[in-house]
């Protein structure tokens, strides 16, 4: 058998040497430096400090309270307390019209009166003959009692003269209705007849106002109509900007079906009928008076849910929020109910915080207090 080569038998040597020390596991020299870097400590992370929350800054006031009178507002219109169309109450000719449109004429006065000569020759004949009866029954009175004629006599004497005293009421009557008189005072509005013309029986002549007092007339809704009543004060304003005082005379006891409000009407004293009637007007009635107070516009607010309301701040110095009722719109500012007593309202920087939120809180400025009628409350942090 021939020898192996020699370089055959080097390489199967190196082979093995190499076999040998992988076969060791020493690998120092490599990787080195990531073992190094693995081996190392993981440095620790800094966490920056989480800034310090900043407390929004609101002004508060504590609100006086007042005893204010639920304004009702209605529209309305005034009009006479009484209207009537004089009318003739006979048939004849025009002889004497006595007033002229705007008189102011008293109850019972002569607004005119017809021709009526044979009427009033009537009314002398029926009187004449009142007379002879009367004397023809004192005759046979006189007679009766002295026996000379019998009783029967006296009755029909007196019938007589019971038919005579009718005749003359009847002429009288008749006469009486040539006369048309004002049935109440007032003011003379209109006139539609003129001297000389024939007026037949029924004809309107005249109309007749009675303006002291001077009604305004309106309809309240069915959700107010329990806080009117008779006698509430009223105050109304007309479409010149005038505004009079009155009360309410007559609240309906029946809703109009269409609109279901309640006709109510207010009395104001017009002696000098100053206030004409037929003119636009509204009507504000005074109900009975409830506690409020009265801040600006700009205080109220609504919440997430969009009721309206007051942001107030609570004795933990979070904010809260009280729902309000509105009673009245003033010049000085709204008018509110519904606010607790002790509450601290919040009139600056309110619509910058939410309920629950933590504020700072500072007395609201000296004008702003001043103008409302209330008092700084002590800040708060």
């Amino acid at each position: 058998m021939a020898m192996p080569k020699f370089h055959t038998v080097a390489a199967f040597v190196v082979l093995a040497a190499s076999a040998a020390w992988v076969l060791t596991g020493e690998f120092a020299s490599i990787g080195s430096a990531t073992q190094d870097e693995a081996e190392q400590p993981k440095k620790m992370e800094t966490v920056a400090p989480e800034p310090e929350k900043v407390l929004r800054t609101v002004a508060v006031m504590q609100p006086e309270f007042i005893q204010h009178n639920r304004i009702i507002r209605i529209s309305g219109v005034t009009a006479p307390d009484k209207r009537t169309t004089l009318a003739t109450r006979s048939a004849g000719i025009l002889g004497d019209l006595k007033i002229k449109k705007g008189d102011l004429i008293k109850a019972g006065d002569v607004v005119l009166v017809l021709d009526g000569a044979e009427k009033a020759s009537l009314v002398a004949t029926a009187r004449a003959l009142l007379d002879q009866r009367q004397k023809e029954a004192e005759n046979v009175e006189r007679l009766v009692k002295n026996g000379i004629v019998p009783a029967t006599q006296s009755d029909t004497a007196r019938s007589a003269l019971a038919a005579a005293r009718s005749q003359l009421e009847t002429a009288q009557a008749d006469m009486d209705r040539l006369t048309v008189v004002a049935p109440f005072s007032g003011v003379i509005d209109k006139v539609m007849v003129e001297e000389g013309g024939w007026m037949p029986s029924g004809e309107p002549v005249a109309v007749l106002l009675q303006l002291d007092p001077v009604l305004a007339l309106g309809e309240v809704s069915e959700r107010d109509i329990a806080q009117v009543s008779v006698g509430s004060e009223a105050d109304v304003r007309l479409i010149s900007g005038d505004v009079v005082s009155g009360s309410v005379r007559h609240v309906s006891m029946e809703a109009t079906s269409g609109t279901r409000t309640f006709p109510i009407e207010v009395a104001i004293s017009n002696p000098d009928n100053r206030v004409p009637a037929g003119m636009t007007a509204e009507i504000m009635i005074k109900s009975e008076a409830v506690t409020a107070v009265r801040l600006p516009r700009s205080v109220v607010t609504l919440d997430a849910a969009g009721n309206l309301g007051l942001r107030i701040l609570n004795a933990d110095n979070t904010v809260g929020f009280v729902p309000i009722d509105l009673i009245d719109d003033s010049p000085e500012g709204l008018v509110l109910g519904g606010v607790p007593l002790d509450a601290k309202v919040i009139v600056a920087g309110q619509d910058l915080v939410s309920e629950g939120e933590t504020v700072n809180s500072v007395p609201a400025e000296g004008d702003l207090v001043a103008r409302v009628g209330g008092k700084p409350a002590g800040s708060a942090r």
